[in-house]
């Protein structure tokens, strides 16, 4: 690799730009890829993690990197598009090495990575060579202790597939992942660790996290929390996945936190504890969007793109007589948000309503919720008084966390392992050219 220094620290490489051969940029630089072999010998350095144009993470071999100097990295040009994907051979040096705990081979002292340098060998090959280290472990934002330059055989800890790195950067780290993963990811962590990784999540994120998580999780870290932020992560959640969330804990914990949070959001939150469960009250959220019949299309396609409403959510508009926050006025009906598309921007909602759409009562059991949803292919369903006032509305993800089996997570990974192993006989054959570029670390 002509231009390339003999070592590289990776951390140094985080967020250089990525050029073609002609200095166009390609992206920049987000993690570097390694991976661990049997026995002392040093990881292999097999490619860098590389934001392109929309925010796509991508795969960039060692083997197309030209050069790494003067502040950027020079690559051959020839990137493939498809989305990076994390294997479990595979381990990134910033998300999850950095800020690490390890062990000086030597003296046995505690220490925490800060940086690792890779080489490239003669065999044009690139390995984890050194490890530069800080005595003592990381307490908060506090930096003490003596550094020290170490090969990576002068220390141990620095393998392994658990997450052992400072919870604050690895929450840094996990800002573009989607709620759901980091749920996962949070499933599979150790207790302590969990309650870490949570505790460094801003209230907003956590709360996405939580509404994602399995019950016991959910109890788990919110009990965990100071109670004043416990109360500013419920407020933070849907008002249903806060009931649902509220209704597994003690009668006094759960009052104690309602009177913590703000009457508005708790009022709503009683509301739906008041309802059985498995009913179209309990299941409801009671913040769907909500115009009055003389808003227009463009106002009403205005309020549908914000982007903290979920796609079921997002999907229609209920049109209500005045107040139009639950319980609203009256409820006229329903514009779903493809009729909405075909109509021209100054056409009010009022009069291009779905009348096909039939409310149901707070009382509907599951069953006849999910049966309304399938027949008539909805992904929403309003709920109303008996005086036809709009209550909330049930999504179909809504539904489908009640339907579910509380462990569909582990017997999902369970299922996705079995396939692993065996594999159906027909796709075997064509699989087993593609499985040779995982041992070079080809990331997706």
């Amino acid at each position: 690799m002509s231009g390339a220094p003999a070592r590289v620290f990776v951390a140094r490489l985080a967020g250089l730009r990525v050029l073609d051969p002609l200095g166009d940029e390609v992206g920049r630089v987000r993690d570097a890829v390694v991976l661990f072999r049997p026995g002392r010998r040093r990881p292999r350095a097999v490619g860098l993690v590389v934001e392109v144009p929309g925010r796509r993470r991508v795969f960039l071999p060692m083997t197309r990197v030209t050069s790494m100097d003067a502040g950027q990295v020079i690559s051959t040009g020839l990137v493939n598009m498809r989305r990076f994907e994390q294997r479990p051979t595979e381990t990134l040096v910033i998300h999850e090495m950095l800020e690490r705990t390890v062990r000086i081979v030597e003296t046995g002292e505690e220490a925490t990575v800060e940086d690792v340098a890779i080489e490239q060998l003669r065999t044009r090959d690139w390995e984890l060579s050194k490890v530069f280290v800080r005595k003592g472990t990381h307490r908060g934002l506090r930096r003490r202790g003596e550094t020290l330059l170490l090969d990576y055989e002068e220390v141990t800890g620095l393998a392994g597939h658990q997450l052992e790195q400072g919870a604050t950067m690895l929450a840094a780290s996990l800002e573009e992942m989607k709620a759901a993963d980091i749920a996962d990811l949070l499933h599979d962590l150790s207790d302590k660790r969990r309650l870490e990784l949570a505790a460094a999540l801003d209230d907003e994120r956590l709360a996405d996290v939580l509404e994602e998580l399995p019950e016991d999780d959910q109890v788990e870290i919110l009990s965990a929390l100071r109670r004043e932020r416990a109360a500013d992560v419920l407020e933070a959640m849907q008002p249903d996945d806060a009931a649902d969330l509220l209704g597994e804990l003690p009668a006094d914990q759960q009052e104690q936190l309602l009177l913590l949070m703000e009457p508005d959001e708790a009022r709503d939150v009683r509301r739906l504890l008041a309802y059985g469960e498995n009913t179209a009250g309990g299941l409801m959220t009671t913040e769907p969007v909500i115009l009055g019949p003389e808003a227009t299309v463009a106002e009403a396609l205005a309020h549908v793109r914000r982007s903290e409403l979920s796609p079921a959510l997002a999907a229609a508009v209920f049109v209500c007589r005045p107040p139009l926050e639950t319980p609203t006025g009256r409820l006229l009906g329903v514009v779903h948000i493809q009729r909405m598309l075909r109509e021209p921007p100054h056409q009010p909602i009022g009069a291009i309503l779905d009348p096909d759409v039939e409310p149901i009562g707070v009382d509907a059991p599951l069953g006849l919720v999910t049966r309304r949803l399938a027949t008539y292919n909805l992904v929403s369903l309003p709920v109303t008084d008996d005086d036809g006032r709009l209550l909330g509305v049930v999504t179909v993800d809504d539904v489908l966390d009640h339907i579910l089996p509380e462990d569909w997570r582990e017997q999902d990974e369970l299922h996705a392992e079995a396939e692993e192993q065996t594999g159906p006989p027909e796709q075997a054959p064509q699989q087993a050219p593609e499985q040779a570029p995982q041992q070079e670390g080809s990331g997706g």
